[in-house]
């Protein structure tokens, strides 16, 4: 089960293993908000936790294949626990440790081989430099030292900084059915108009993703996002409710510049949601 921490209505995922099923069997593609944490001051890539919309979440709450969570307050290690986190700590700092004798002993194997393919390259260096100091083999010979072994410093190495914890901590499931601080979107009218325009789309095989960036509330995929351009800006407008003639201009040229199609979707009283497709043409 897909677990779904929930903080103030925002839904993380904080698992690279569920991150990968909610995309590849769901079809939804939610946002990447973690920094790396090798280039942590760039927001050009960023990694886990992958925030995921909240029509996402609901969907993916209904379907069965997700709960939501939060974390609880801290309490002290019960009888027992505290020293099983001591022995954590310690079977990871022996794992640290072995793992960097293993990249020293590969470090060093790799400079023994880089300095056997460059040997002849590195012995007419040394030749250059004897005859342009006029020294003597035999000067050079005494004046040169031993080898040192070779050390890979520690702030060198490579270390694997998991994303997930291997023993999850004290949760408890949160209702999504009903409003609360961490979920405030229940009951919402516009949620609820967004969730079941997103569940159509989705239903009929579209990927979707947020559409704040061009002015509506979905971007419409016609396959993964990381392959297709959006086809659609979809933007919910529910019946009834007034649309102003300059925001449904400027939304419709908005469109047209960025090669994208309106699209009006409507929720009906009766479970149907009505689309409207809108593009801007010059006379």
């Amino acid at each position: 089960m897909i677990q779904i921490h929930v903080l103030e209505g925002a839904a993380l995922v904080w698992s690279a293993e569920d991150a990968r099923e909610i995309r590849e069997r769901f079809r939804l593609v939610g946002t990447l908000v973690g920094a790396l944490a090798r280039k942590p001051r760039q927001n050009a890539r960023l990694g886990l936790p992958l925030q995921l919309l909240p029509e996402e979440a609901r969907l993916l709450a209904e379907l069965g294949a997700a709960i939501l969570v939060k974390g609880t307050e801290s309490q002290p290690p019960a009888e027992g626990e505290e020293l099983t986190q001591v022995s954590e700590v310690q079977v990871y700092q022996q794992g640290l440790e072995e793992s960097y004798q293993e990249q020293q002993r590969l470090a060093g194997a790799a400079r023994a081989a880089l300095l056997v393919q460059l040997a002849d390259r590195i012995a007419e260096g040394q030749a250059r430099r004897r005859r342009q100091r006029r020294e003597t083999l035999d000067a050079v010979e005494d004046s040169r030292l031993p080898d040192s072994p070779f050390v890979l410093p520690r702030d060198s190495m490579m270390v694997q900084l998991p994303t997930a914890r291997c023993r999850p901590g004290r949760v408890e499931r949160v209702d999504w059915t009903s409003p609360s601080p961490d979920w405030p979107h229940a009951g919402c009218p516009a949620h609820e108009a967004r969730h079941r325009v997103f569940r159509e789309l989705w239903g009929r095989g579209y990927y979707l993703s947020g559409g704040n960036k061009f002015g509506g509330d979905f971007l419409v995929y016609p396959g993964d996002p990381l392959r297709f351009h959006a086809h659609y800006i979809a933007l919910c407008c529910p019946q009834g409710a007034p649309l102003p003639l300059p925001a449904l201009v400027a939304a419709a040229r908005l469109g047209t510049s960025v090669k994208k199609t309106l699209l009006l979707c409507s929720p009906g009283t009766d479970g149907t949601v009505a689309f409207t497709s809108l593009q801007w043409s010059g006379l």
